[in-house]
């Protein structure tokens, strides 16, 4: 073989996961969903109870 025959062409590999960027796009926020934990309720300033007692 010299080098100025043409090499046989070798078949590019295909993709084997192509995505849709929709679908790419949709996987992140559905992670991120799962990755992020759940928000702490916010905590309101309680009620202060203030008991007078009687003097003894």
């Amino acid at each position: 073989m010299s080098a100025t025959e043409p090499s046989v062409a070798q078949p590019r590999p295909v993709a084997p996961g192509q995505v849709s960027m929709r679908d790419l796009l949709a996987s992140c926020a559905a992670a991120r969903a799962v990755s992020t934990p759940p928000r702490l309720p916010d905590r309101a300033p309680a009620k202060e109870r203030v008991e007078h007692r009687k003097a003894a």
